[in-house]
């Protein structure tokens, strides 16, 4: 059955299932570019119940194309199951009977926060002018999310690539609100190398034909910049998997059934061919530009008098952890982290490369019970 053609944008928008999304309104928002957002909202989920005085309640950040749906089944309203459904719920390391878990969708994001395909407030759609954001506004925005809950500090702040970013940021910039962190595969601030595999993915999806300067949310459906955003895709996830992974798994083996000396493919361009698809119809290109961009911007000690005075700001119990197969953040960059914070990095062991932090999940429960432990 030939699939329907994919809509202009991944994104979830008004008048689709809520599914678990709640939300909450965002005072204006005074960006780092020097815009001033307004009306925004930001959608976020939660599992367990909030101790009275707000002491069990842990923020779990996600990733570049992850979003609030951290566990629970695909459905209605959810494009995906929940991305890390083995390390949240009851009895598991982030145990749903003992902590109030709290996952925010990103603001820029598409899953339910205020982002690109949004509308304005002129009621077309945001696209190319939805305003540039750095890590510190998305924390910002997730500041609004705490008071909304009551939450003053948060006895844990957790994340992964981005969410890592993210929850760095949440411990230098409000230090007595975060009683501990776990960082996992990032680093203190974006380097060349991460910064120029971004640059090639944005260059992707703006060449484009259908890119529009990000103005094609009004397209019909197999419209859109769907090329150009699958070609980030596949950049993308070659940087998050082991070049030791990808020729174990598949070699120079032909796709079933198909001929690469005629014309058809080897069996890693269907593999990456199936994970472009499926992003296209789950996120929106004019999203992935904006948080790439606020990846590639990431430095913790811009305007704190560089990264080690940042670091000294830390006041929580701080675990660092990284991938050894990891080529996008690599190990070095987790040492130097930790180094920074008085600490040692951990390092998980995966042939999975950069995505071992979604995939390792005995080992990334071990790290995240260690950072939740009595000290």
């Amino acid at each position: 059955m030939t699939a329907p053609p994919s809509p202009a944008t991944g994104a979830w928008r008004a008048g689709h299932p809520p599914g678990r999304r709640r939300w909450v309104a965002l005072p204006p928002l005074d960006l780092e570019s020097g815009a001033r957002l307004t009306g925004a909202r930001l959608a976020y989920e939660t599992w367990g119940e909030p101790a009275p005085d707000g002491s069990n309640a842990v923020l779990v950040l996600h990733a570049l194309t992850g979003d609030a749906h951290v566990r629970g089944p695909a459905g209605p309203g959810h494009p995906s199951a929940g991305w890390w459904e083995g390390v949240v719920g009851p009895g598991l390391a982030l145990d749903t009977d003992r902590w109030f878990v709290v996952a925010p969708n990103a603001l820029g994001g598409c899953q339910g926060s205020t982002g690109p395909a949004d509308p304005a407030p002129d009621g077309r759609a945001w696209g190319g002018r939805f305003p540039a954001l750095g890590v510190r506004d998305l924390v910002r925005a997730e500041l609004a999310l705490a008071a909304e809950l009551g939450v003053d500090r948060w006895a844990a702040v957790i994340g992964g690539s981005l969410g890592g970013m993210r929850a760095l940021e949440w411990a230098v910039d409000q230090p007595e609100r975060v009683a501990s962190a776990l960082l996992l595969c990032c680093g203190a601030a974006a380097t060349a190398e991460q910064i120029a595999w971004s640059s090639t993915q944005l260059h992707a999806i703006r060449a484009d034909p259908d890119w529009l300067g990000g103005d094609y949310h009004h397209l019909p459906p197999g419209r859109g910049p769907h090329a150009g955003l699958g070609l980030a895709r596949r950049i993308a996830h070659l940087t998050y998997r082991s070049p030791q992974e990808l020729q174990d798994r598949f070699g120079a083996a032909a796709q079933d059934g198909e001929d690469p000396a005629a014309g058809g493919r080897y069996a890693v361009e269907s593999y990456l061919d199936h994970h472009a698809a499926k992003l296209v119809r789950r996120f929106d290109a004019a999203s992935y530009v904006r948080l790439t961009q606020a990846m590639s911007g990431h430095d913790v000690g811009r305007g704190r008098g560089g990264v080690a005075a940042a670091l000294r700001r830390v006041r929580g119990r701080v675990l660092v952890a990284g991938v050894d197969s990891d080529r996008l953040f690599p190990p070095a960059e987790q040492r130097a982290l930790a180094a920074g914070l008085g600490t040692t990095a951990r390092v998980l062991r995966s042939p999975h490369g950069h995505d071992g932090f979604l995939v390792e999940i005995d080992q990334v429960s071990a790290a995240v019970r260690a950072v939740l432990a009595t000290p």
